[in-house]
């Protein structure tokens, strides 16, 4: 039996999509109650992951799932994370592409 080693899942909330930790952003909310990008993910408190690409910005803003993510009433201002975004997406790299609906197409054993 190979032992592989434990790679951490996210789930994106703009398409929904699961992808290693690294591939993601976490976004936290400040003392003040403010979105913000948490790059090296150490702030406390609850977050939501989306990847580094302004299809999944939109998309997850056009579904209002940042609010839901953070549990907040009414959603948050995005724009810090679309500058983020514009700004460093890039060298992170793509790895991804995500639908245009924000669903994963999958058979019916889940694959």
């Amino acid at each position: 039996m190979v032992n592989t080693p434990h790679v951490p899942e996210r789930t994106c909330v703009g398409c929904r999509g699961k992808a290693p930790r690294a591939q993601l952003l976490r976004l936290a909310l400040t003392d003040s109650g403010e979105l913000t990008v948490d790059a090296l993910a150490h702030l406390p408190g609850r977050g939501a992951w989306i990847h580094p690409d302004p299809a999944c910005v939109e998309l997850a803003e056009r579904r209002r799932a940042f609010g839901r993510a953070l549990r907040m009433r009414e959603s948050p201002d995005v724009a810090p994370v679309r500058d983020w975004v514009e700004l460093h997406g890039a060298e992170r790299g793509r790895t991804h592409s995500p639908s245009p609906t924000g669903r994963r197409h999958t058979d019916s054993k889940g694959g």
